[in-house]
């Protein structure tokens, strides 16, 4: 009979963390909630408060808390095998591998998988270089990739780096931010040719003008939701394929309908990846990572490798069903519905509060920028605190982004219906008022 613990005590959950756990991952809010239970949209903190769940996770939990889908086949298969390594083959492994390739954009075919988004970067980095025989990679100011050593180099976030960079070969350059471009006000069309001309001028001034990859996310998560101007990924990907490199796509928060209309977020910009990267919602919280190429750059992968958990057989059976109720649900046409809502909602907000700046995303992956003064545009963090705090008093759950903690970030399960939109909407008017009670 296996053990059971039940808790119940937030204040001694509070005090374990204090005590046990490394500090460097601190929780949401001044007193952080404790939670117990999720279904769907509706997660239970340890003193039995529900809280209407707009954050998923970041992201994660993309069909809802615990669906039953999901539960029984983890169940099921958890009963069956619980795990081999990838020196074994499962049925459930490559059945997944086979639909994700159904789905993704262009060539893409091969799959391997790890436990995590950051792993799934660390293959596609490694998969570029073998490929191009070059080291050197380009990535976006304010993107972020991981935790690994790797990764935090990738990252364009001050805080979220620990050390000076210990990795050579990785350029930064300017991050196509619409609502604080550097070179036009309002961002438009127009400034791409800025952008690549920064971007060109970077691979011939910082590089040795033979780069293995330029890596971007579609959508900029912890950056706060920021989106490029049109015509942005075609240009910039253009010119790294014409000086050799790949173009490495991270869809490990856009990815899998969240975007609206598309299964993943590069579509909307019609550009090929050459590897893609994929995590959260996969297989609703299951940690699975997966990096997908075309089968001629994956046979270039220049060594004997493992995961030891990837492609575990549970994580597996959870993927599976996970793109089964995407599938059948039409995610894609889900987010684009709900998306629109959503976005009308935040507009009204924003022509009601001027602290809330910008109103940016795709889909039901929406954000606030949050200033103090909306004509210097400057950044607020104390706000975005604050409503913070004002949206857990009124039991629902967002994120926080941006450079300076200024961005609220919203990504809700993509099986949210119009009413729970609508009740997310009025909560948060709710908190901004509590806001402007306390400013």
């Amino acid at each position: 009979m296996g053990l059971r613990v039940e808790t119940t005590d937030a204040n001694a959950v509070r005090a374990g963390y204090r005590d046990y756990l490394f500090q460097c991952a601190p929780p949401y809010y001044d007193d952080p909630i404790v939670v117990v239970r999720g279904q769907g949209m509706t997660v239970v903190d340890a003193e039995g408060r529900e809280y209407l769940d707009f954050f998923s996770g970041i992201l994660t939990t993309a069909i809802g808390h615990c669906h039953p889908e999901v539960v029984a086949a983890i169940q099921e298969q958890v009963a069956t095998l619980g795990h081999t390594s990838t020196l074994y083959l499962t049925e459930n492994q490559v059945e997944l591998a086979r639909r994700l390739a159904e789905i993704a954009p262009g060539r893409l075919k091969k799959t391997f998988f790890t436990n995590s988004g950051t792993e799934a970067v660390e293959t596609a980095i490694i998969l570029a270089c073998a490929f191009t025989g070059r080291s050197e990679i380009i990535a976006l100011r304010h993107s972020y990739s991981g935790r690994s050593v790797m990764a935090t180099n990738l990252t364009a976030h001050s805080g979220w780096r620990p050390l000076a960079t210990l990795v050579p070969g990785i350029k930064h350059v300017v991050s196509p931010y619409p609502y604080r471009c550097q070179f036009k006000s309002p961002c438009d069309a127009s400034c791409v040719d800025k952008f690549a001309q920064d971007f060109e001028e970077a691979i011939l001034t910082m590089t040795n003008g033979k780069p293995a990859a330029f890596m971007a996310e579609t959508i900029q998560g912890v950056g706060g939701y920021v989106v490029p101007p049109p015509g942005y990924f075609q240009r910039i990907v253009e010119i790294i394929h014409k000086f050799g490199g790949l173009f490495i796509c991270d869809e490990v928060q856009a990815g899998f309908g969240r975007t609206g209309d598309k299964w993943f977020g590069i579509e909307h910009w019609d550009v090929e990846p050459d590897i893609m990267v994929m995590a959260k919602a996969i297989a609703s919280g299951s940690p699975v990572g997966a990096t997908m190429t075309r089968p001629e750059i994956a046979a270039t992968w220049p060594s004997k490798t493992i995961s030891t958990f990837g492609g575990n057989p549970v994580a597996m059976a959870a993927g599976i069903v996970t793109n089964e109720v995407m599938v059948r649900e039409n995610t894609p046409r889900r987010s684009a519905e709900r998306g629109k809502q959503l976005r009308a909602g935040l507009e009204t907000l924003k022509a009601r509060h001027e602290w809330i700046g910008d109103v940016r995303g795709m889909g039901l992956m929406q954000a606030l920028e949050l200033v103090d003064d909306p004509r210097a545009k400057t950044p607020s963090p104390k706000k975005a605190r604050l409503l913070m705090e004002a949206t857990k008093e009124e039991r629902l759950l967002i994120g926080v982004g941006g450079l300076h903690g200024q961005v609220i970030r919203m990504g809700p399960s993509m099986l949210c219906s119009e009413d729970e939109v609508a009740d997310a909407l009025g909560r948060l008017e709710r908190a901004c008022k509590r806001v402007e009670e306390k400013a």
